[in-house]
């Protein structure tokens, strides 16, 4: 069934969180009861031309009614989007795309890189008290790449963090700690199941292991939305069953489906 509501919203939120990175609340309702951790709003960027097209952005969280959006100033459209100002109204389609799985058998490991977290934080408000436990393996190039580590903390997650510098946790790439925590689960002969949003080489490393270790696994894959609704073929991933559509047949897929180049 689709729930997809197209509308304008009033934005209730919008604020710097640091690194360059913002927290863009707005208030929708039926749109906030019907996603599913994973999927994505579509946002007409105000003070754009008409001709502009809509920017795609995954779900951080959904409560009290309200969708909230985390993202990076990287581009015309996003620094455009930086002017919206709290109270005025925004141009949003959502939810879209199909979304993760809301439990699994064992532990939830999920892992993020960047702002890549931000789809992962919906899931494991909806994981926590499902599964055995929750943890999150999270990278960036330095500390101020690592976000909203506290309000994973605030609902019982226990967070694993990396960065490329070395300035927060330890040294290097997410996959690090992750592995760690694999070789231990492997020790003790625990379940588990792999969940990741990031950059490609994170992706593939994921899905690598999921493979490899005959874990499930579920992927966010990271593409130019364009259209949204599967009409311009701009986000083609790679399938074992051939040219899929993040916008529609994902964004999220099963590890074991992708094709890596």
């Amino acid at each position: 069934m689709n729930m997809m509501t197209s509308g304008s919203f009033r934005i209730a939120k919008h604020a710097e969180i640091g690194g360059g990175y913002r927290l863009l609340v707005f208030e929708a309702p039926r749109m906030a009861a019907a996603v599913k951790p994973g999927q994505f709003v579509h946002v007409r960027v105000p003070a754009l031309e008409e001709s502009a097209l809509r920017r795609p952005f995954s779900v951080f969280d959904a409560e009290d009614g309200c969708i909230s959006v985390l993202y990076k100033t990287v581009g015309r459209g996003t620094a455009a989007l930086n002017c919206a100002a709290e109270g005025t109204m925004l141009e949003v389609e959502g939810p879209l795309g199909k979304g993760f799985p809301e439990t699994c058998s064992g532990s939830a490991l999920l892992v993020g890189g960047g702002y890549g977290v931000a789809p992962l934080h919906l899931l494991a408000k909806r994981l926590v008290g499902k599964v055995d436990d929750v943890r999150l393996f999270v990278g960036g190039r330095t500390k101020g790449d690592l976000l909203a580590l506290d309000k994973f903390e605030a609902i019982g997650v226990k967070v694993f963090a990396a960065t490329n510098d070395g300035s927060f946790g330890v040294k290097g790439f997410a996959v690090v700690p992750l592995d760690a925590e694999l070789e231990r689960i492997r020790r003790e002969g625990g379940s588990f199941s792999l969940f990741a949003c990031g950059p490609d080489g994170l992706l593939k490393a994921v899905s690598e292991r999921a493979v490899s270790l005959g874990a499930p696994g579920w992927i966010s894959t990271d593409r130019h939305m364009v259209c949204g609704v599967g009409a311009c073929y701009a986000c083609i991933q790679r399938t074992m069953s051939g040219n899929a559509r993040c916008c529609i047949d994902g964004p999220v897929f099963a590890a074991k489906d992708l094709v890596w180049a």
